[in-house]
């Protein structure tokens, strides 16, 4: 039976049921424990499980991470949260040159089974050091497993599954989706890390996107659909390392047509390596298009934020282009 939850609380429910399976998991960072988290995914935790497995951190992410590399080592399974990916920045040695590392430093001998949970993108005016989307700079070191859901029931299901494993999770949640409303069965489930899901079927066009991203693209595709007739594949790749690439495939050889829309930056983004794996997966693809987020600081105004990624406006227009008119060329749209 399915329930509705907000992401948030999904997941808040994955982790527990995490913490209540399974006592070596807890959680570390800012303001977890009495205040229940910045955005309020681990209310309640603390009363709980109590302050030993809910530990409230000093304000020091390398510390944070630093901390859970060391606990995963020793055989626990922490969650370590940094409350802005934009301050990941501060645990770069951590993240990426001790827990991607160990285990393949070690010969094997050794796991680092953590989560590593931060939050990023735009929506909330938060301004240019809390509004970044900076999944690519992870998704780029081997060793670390990078995973970003879109909906209340991937949310739950991925993080469950990402405490589960055996190695480090990078686990990028969207600021913008806390509040998002989802069905949520109740029975147990996972979601395997690695495996994109088609969020609507189509034979025109396939969109390769992700997070916040999916719904933008979600209500291009039906509106296009009802109005230009083009039906359009929308694929969420949930978990950017490992890539899913027989998903991506099979809708690539079906349409031969693919559009690309990523929240984070254009150059040497997620967009730039979706398309070039686009052209190594089916290399007779007939056109191919990214939109990405602008080359710019993220604003405190509203409006320029907004301006600064995709909208769905300019993915309708992409879709139109893409279908219509077949004499564009590869590569970026200008819109």
């Amino acid at each position: 039976m399915n329930r509705i939850l907000t992401y948030r609380e999904a997941l808040g429910e994955g982790i527990r049921e995490e913490m209540e399976r399974d006592d070596r998991v807890f959680i570390f960072g800012e303001d977890v424990g009495v205040y229940g988290g910045a955005y309020k995914v681990s209310k309640g935790l603390i009363e709980i499980f109590g302050e030993r497995r809910v530990v409230d951190a000093p304000l020091s992410e390398s510390l944070i991470v630093g901390a859970g590399v060391g606990a995963a080592l020793i055989g626990l399974r922490p969650i370590s949260e940094i409350m802005y990916i934009d301050f990941a920045t501060l645990a770069s040695d951590q993240i990426i040159n001790q827990a991607a590392k160990f285990h393949f430093m070690t010969g094997g001998n050794v796991k680092v089974p953590m989560v590593i949970r931060t939050q990023q993108g735009t929506g909330r005016s938060a301004a240019a050091q809390h509004s970044q989307s900076l999944e690519t700079w992870y998704a780029h070191i081997p060793g670390l497993k990078v995973v970003m859901p879109s909906t209340p029931y991937d949310a739950k299901g991925l993080i469950k599954s990402a405490i589960r494993d055996d190695n480090p999770v990078f686990f990028i949640e969207h600021k913008a989706l806390y509040t998002l409303k989802g069905e949520v069965p109740e029975e147990e489930y996972t979601i395997e890390l690695g495996k994109a899901d088609v969020k609507k079927e189509g034979k025109d066009v396939t969109i390769l996107t992700y997070s916040k991203m999916v719904h933008f693209c979600l209500e291009a595709a039906v509106k296009m659909e009802a109005e230009k007739q083009i039906s359009t594949e929308v694929i969420d790749i949930r978990t950017l390392r490992p890539l899913d690439e027989l998903t991506i495939k099979r809708s690539l050889e079906k349409t031969k047509k693919v559009l690309i829309v990523t929240e984070s930056n254009k150059t040497a983004g997620m967009s730039a390596e979706l398309f070039t794996r686009s052209f190594e997966l089916v290399p007779d693809l007939e056109q191919a298009v990214r939109l990405a987020g602008k080359d710019t600081i993220i604003a405190c105004s509203p409006e320029l934020e907004k301006y600064s990624v995709p909208s769905v406006e300019e993915i309708e227009i992409a879709l139109c282009c893409l279908v219509k008119e077949n004499n564009i060329t590869q590569g970026d749209l200008t819109l």
